[in-house]
C-alpha cells in the first residue's frame, strides 16, 4: 500500500485569546495531519474553535504553542518573506459568509484579482484580464461578470466569486470556512459538487469546516468532531457513522433528521451531558482504538 502524502501536520496546536484573569483557550492541544488530495473534515457547534483552526493556518491568528507545519515547513510564528509569499498563494480560504467577504465598492474584476497584485503574478494586464475571465468561466460564471458589483449577485453567485478569487492564486490547500451554511438548499447543493469538481481538476486539498455533520458524510474522507477547542473523535467518515464512541459524536449524529416522519418520531433520543462524562482528573488524551479511529479518553 502506497503511503499517503501529509500536506498539512498539526501537533498539540494551542491558540489563547485575552489576557489576564480573562484569558482562555480557544484551542487546546489539538492534533491532526491531512493527506494530500482529501477532504478533512472539522464539525462543531459554534464557539467550538473549528474556524480559529483555520486562521491559524492562514497566520490570521497567534498560536499560543504547538506547531503547524505545512509541506515539511513549519508555518506558525516568525518565518521569512520568501515562505510567507509561498504561503499566500498556497494556502487560500473561502469564507462562510458571501455577503460579508466581498467588497461592496470594488467590481468582481477587482476582488477575483487583488491576490494577484499583492503577489504580481502576472505578466501585464492583459494576462490579468484573461486569467480572470477563465477562473470565472470556471466556476461557473461569465467573463463579462467581472465588470459587475457584488450587490448585483444572489448568494450563491457571490460564493462562486469567493472560490473565483482563492483559485486564482492557484493554491494546493484551500480551507473552506462553512461555505454553505449561508445559502439556500438548491444553492448549497450545487456548490458543493462545484468544489468537487474543482477539486478533481485542480488537485486540492480542502479542510472542510462546518457544523453540519450529515453534509460531511458522502463529502469528507476523515472527520475530526470538535468540543470546547478539543478533538474528541477523528476517524475515517463512514467508520465515524457506522461506530461513534465519543457521547459528544453520538449525539451529533442521533441529531441528525430521518427523513421517514415515523423513524424520526421513534428513533433514539441522545443528549450529551458534559457533566457526566468525567475525566477522572487525568488530562485527557486522543487514543487509537482501533486502526484510524481516535477517541478523546
Amino acid at each position: 500500500m502506497q503511503k499517503q502524502e501529509v500536506i498539512l501536520d498539526i501537533k498539540d496546536l494551542t491558540v489563547e485569546y485575552g489576557r489576564g484573569r480573562k484569558k482562555f483557550k480557544a484551542i487546546d492541544g489539538v492534533s491532526f495531519s491531512i493527506y494530500r488530495g482529501e477532504i478533512f473534515g472539522l464539525v462543531g457547534e459554534s464557539g467550538s474553535g473549528k474556524t480559529t483552526i483555520g486562521k491559524a493556518i492562514l497566520r490570521i491568528v497567534k498560536t499560543s504553542g504547538g506547531s503547524i507545519v505545512f509541506k515539511g515547513k513549519k508555518i506558525n510564528g516568525k518565518i521569512d518573506r520568501k515562505l510567507d509569499r509561498e504561503l499566500k498563494r498556497k494556502i487560500q480560504m473561502v469564507f462562510q459568509d458571501p455577503m460579508a467577504s466581498l467588497n461592496e465598492r470594488a467590481k468582481i474584476d477587482y476582488i477575483v484579482s487583488e491576490g494577484l497584485y499583492n503577489i504580481r503574478n502576472f505578466i501585464d494586464e492583459n494576462h490579468r484580464r484573461k486569467k480572470v475571465e477563465k477562473i470565472l468561466l470556471d466556476v461557473g460564471l461569465l467573463p463579462e461578470h467581472a465588470n459587475y458589483f457584488p450587490h448585483e449577485f444572489s448568494g450563491g453567485m457571490r460564493q462562486r466569486i469567493g472560490i473565483a478569487r482563492a483559485l486564482i492564486m492557484e493554491p494546493e490547500f484551500l480551507i473552506l470556512d462553512e461555505p454553505t451554511s449561508a445559502l439556500d438548499l438548491s444553492t448549497r447543493f450545487q456548490i458543493i459538487n462545484l468544489l468537487k469538481e474543482l477539486k478533481e481538476k485542480r488537485n486540492l486539498t480542502y479542510l472542510f469546516i462546518t457544523h453540519d455533520l450529515s453534509l460531511l458524510r458522502s463529502l469528507a474522507h476523515r472527520v475530526a468532531v470538535m468540543y470546547k477547542g478539543k478533538i474528541v473523535e477523528l476517524a475515517h467518515t463512514e467508520k465515524l457513522f457506522k461506530n461513534p464512541i465519543h457521547p459528544y459524536t453520538k449525539s451529533l449524529i442521533f441529531a441528525i433528521p430521518i427523513p421517514d416522519p415515523m423513524e424520526e418520531r421513534n428513533k433514539l433520543q441522545y443528549m450529551y451531558d458534559p457533566l457526566s462524562y468525567a475525566y477522572e482528573n487525568k488530562p485527557p488524551k486522543l487514543i487509537e482504538v482501533e486502526e484510524g479511529h481516535f477517541v478523546l479518553k
